[in-house]
């Protein structure tokens, strides 16, 4: 009982902290988190990474354990139309795991969407569980990096931490479209197809993450 009520703790405590607040609030961390992400020189994503990347999901997750173990995070996923890229489709992420875990971690990450499929495994009004779902693996770094990149899967993970875990990760944890936070961010009910597609107009409050992205 006492594994079960630590556990609990554990989930509850990740999905509260990694909560950023509203839509808006929301909009603009994943802006902060892509705006460090370019400023990492030595572990950027490469440049060719980026250009050919179909999508992106950016998401900032806490993870909590004690012997058991939560992870709860809140971020939105975009993609790339033939008129840019679409407004954010809102997304949330949770997983629980146990053995020898004590502590507590924040981490940015950035998924990138290197296929169509990939893509529309996220458009899906549902659920996306890594690895199962989408092949997912850590992705090529480097600022310089010069040699053609060859995709190995339809995901490449990119992620930045800070806390007492060695690292935290999203294997087998599962992303899930927050459909009402999209009806409240676009003023009516709409699909994650809709907006990835980019047959929703993005309101006024992507226009700084908008902006990033097409650097």
């Amino acid at each position: 009982m006492k594994k079960i009520i630590i556990f609990w703790l554990a989930c509850c405590a990740a999905a509260a902290a990694a909560s950023a607040g509203t839509e808006q609030e929301i909009v603009d961390q994943s802006a902060a988190v892509l705006r460090e992400f370019y400023r990492m020189p030595e572990r950027q994503i490469p440049r060719r990474v980026l250009n050919a990347a179909r999508g992106l999901a950016i998401i900032r997750v806490l993870k909590v354990g004690f012997g058991f173990s939560g992870k709860g995070g809140q971020g939105v996923v975009v993609a790339r139309t033939g008129r840019g890229w679409s407004g954010p489709s809102f997304i949330g992420l949770g997983g629980a795991g146990w053995g020898l875990q004590i502590g507590a971690e924040l981490s940015d990450f950035i998924f990138v969407l290197n296929t169509d499929a990939a893509v529309r495994a996220f458009s899906r009004d549902g659920n996306v569980k890594l690895g199962a779902d989408v092949s997912a693996s850590a992705g090529p770094v480097g600022r310089d990096l010069q040699a053609d990149v060859t995709t190995t899967a339809a995901v490449y993970a990119y992620s930045r931490s800070k806390g007492l875990f060695a690292g935290v990760s999203v294997e087998g944890a599962v992303i899930a479209t927050q459909k009402t936070a999209n009806a409240r961010y676009y003023g009516r009910e709409v699909g994650s197809r809709e907006i990835l597609q980019g047959r929703v107009s993005p309101p006024p409050g992507t226009a700084n993450l908008l902006r990033l992205l097409g650097r």
